[in-house]
């Protein structure tokens, strides 16, 4: 009787257990050294097969999208930098990180949720930065077969 109220669980050898949460299947990836909360679409029964192949190559093909994923973040991170410096009332340059190049990014950003999720009726990767000159929002590095789609200014964690 009390099985009915359970929270489903999957055992996936890649990505360990998955329990169904709030109409996902949750868990959690490894990126490198970090550790994210995973979501991924599926039926009650399972998780989607397609969204479990693309979830368990994310860890490997992350490395190769993080120059793209600096160089996007880097662009959202310029206008903050140019208000600063033209003194805007906005930017505050006690507040906001000098960053110089696409790759010193990463020293202000952290991976907030990895999602596998529809967009335009396929399957495509999200992932949820929050950084520190924009503390707001939490902005979404969205990828399809391993191409940057877009960096969304303001992504909520499915």
């Amino acid at each position: 009787m009390f099985g009915l109220f359970e929270t489903p669980s999957f055992p996936d050898p890649v990505l360990g257990e998955l329990r169904r949460k709030r109409g996902m299947w949750r868990g959690e990836i490894s990126l490198g050294g970090i550790t994210a909360a995973l979501a991924l679409p599926g039926s009650r029964a399972a998780p989607d097969p397609q969204a479990l192949d693309i979830a368990r190559s994310i860890p490997t093909d992350y490395p190769g999208w993080r120059g793209r994923i600096a160089a996007s973040l880097f662009e959202h991170y310029a206008p903050y930098a140019e208000a600063v410096a033209a003194g805007e009332p906005e930017g505050s340059a006690e507040d906001l990180p000098r960053i110089a190049q696409p790759d010193q990014v990463w020293q202000h950003a952290s991976v907030e949720f990895v999602a596998v999720v529809t967009l335009d009726r396929e399957l495509s990767v999200e992932i949820g930065y929050r950084v520190a000159w924009d503390e707001e929002h939490t902005l979404g590095a969205r990828l399809r077969n391993g191409r940057l789609l877009e960096l969304n200014g303001s992504v909520l964690p499915p």
